[in-house]
């Protein structure tokens, strides 16, 4: 039997950030700690970035049946071999991990520029393992590609160094600090 059906991303996502929200009502109202003021806001910001990104690396679902499936080996699917097919295309993942890069060290103030940059890279295993495991289990045409991997831990690092580059800056300081999970309405 030949089938293809697509799982819409807001389907998914959509019902995510209403329990999201729901949750950060329920903080809110209930004075929990980091769920108040420029927190709240970081919070919530890092939620939508969250959904954004999985919408384009992850959503649509879409599940390929009988015909429709696609016969390549999972394995064929591994660009293993790093920036052998480097191109421009690398700079859109570059610049998606830019957020996470600065966006982690303000919700968890004591992490190291090291440790954000590790987390930027684990999550960018993580999904390339999802679209791998999405390839096998649906069927579906996502790849895996190390250059991936290292232009959205690139993206990361360069997230990290502009936080740092803006919080010498006084004014931008204060606002960073009032975002902050250690800081503004904690």
């Amino acid at each position: 039997m030949n089938f293809q059906t697509e799982i819409p991303t807001t389907a998914v996502l959509g019902p995510a950030l209403a329990v999201f929200a729901v949750i950060a009502f329920v903080r809110r109202r209930g004075n929990v700690p980091g769920w108040r003021g420029g927190p709240l806001a970081l919070r919530v910001l890092a939620a939508v970035y969250t959904a954004a990104v999985l919408s384009i690396t992850v959503f649509p679902l879409w599940i390929y049946g009988g015909g429709y499936r696609n016969a390549a080996p999972w394995i064929s699917q591994i660009q293993p071999i790093p920036l052998l097919m480097a191109d421009v295309s690398m700079i859109p993942n570059v610049i998606m991990f830019v957020p996470l890069g600065f966006l982690l060290p303000l919700l968890s103030p004591g992490l190291t520029r090291g440790r954000t940059v590790a987390l930027c890279a684990l999550a960018s295993l993580g999904i390339e393992i999802t679209q791998l495991l999405q390839y096998i289990a649906l069927g579906n045409g996502r790849s895996v590609d190390v250059n991936d991997l290292i232009a959205n831990t690139l993206g990361g690092l360069i997230g990290c160094a502009a936080l740092r580059v803006t919080r010498r800056a006084t004014a931008a300081r204060a606002v960073l600090d009032r975002l902050s999970a250690t800081h503004g309405g904690a």
